[in-house]
């Protein structure tokens, strides 16, 4: 099982997302998500998702909210928690990211690109402002499953 931050970079009613083409053996080759990554020993989840930020876009983020967590759970992959954020505040211009490009897209334009299945329903759940949440996604392979919020079984 292993912990992860993901954070999604706002600036009006566009996201900085990442396109993950770059890494060899990527869970993620080819599609489209917010900037993030593994926690170090010690790190707090915002300690992992500024020093994240950071190393994947040159931004040194100012404000930044805790959202939720998501469990996945995968017939492949090891159980992930991911502590998701917004952002909407930071110093310092884009670089270059070593796992893909970085582009700012528009909100709206998000779930037609090549996405997760789950990140749809997180994604809504962080447009229309929903309290702190508990999201579990679980997948055979890459195909979404099943879904529970805040314990309550989802219609996917």
């Amino acid at each position: 099982m292993k912990n992860v931050t993901l954070c999604y970079i706002e600036r009006g009613d566009e996201y900085l997302m990442l396109h993950r083409v770059k890494k060899k053996n990527d869970v993620n080759q080819d599609k489209w998500i917010g900037v993030g990554g593994k926690f170090e020993d010690k790190e707090s989840p915002e300690d992992c998702i500024l020093r994240e930020t950071y190393e994947e876009t040159g931004l040194r983020l100012t404000d930044y909210r805790y959202r939720g967590l998501v469990t996945f759970v995968n017939t492949i992959y090891e159980t992930e928690y991911m502590h998701l954020f917004t952002a909407t505040g930071w110093e310092g211009e884009i670089g270059e990211c070593s796992e893909g490009n970085l582009e700012w897209v528009r909100k709206s334009d998000v779930p037609s690109l090549p996405i997760w299945e789950g990140d749809k329903i997180f994604l809504k759940l962080l447009a229309d402002e929903e309290p702190f949440f508990s999201l579990k996604l679980s997948y055979d392979g890459d195909v979404l499953v099943g879904a529970v919020l805040n314990g309550r079984k989802m219609e996917i």
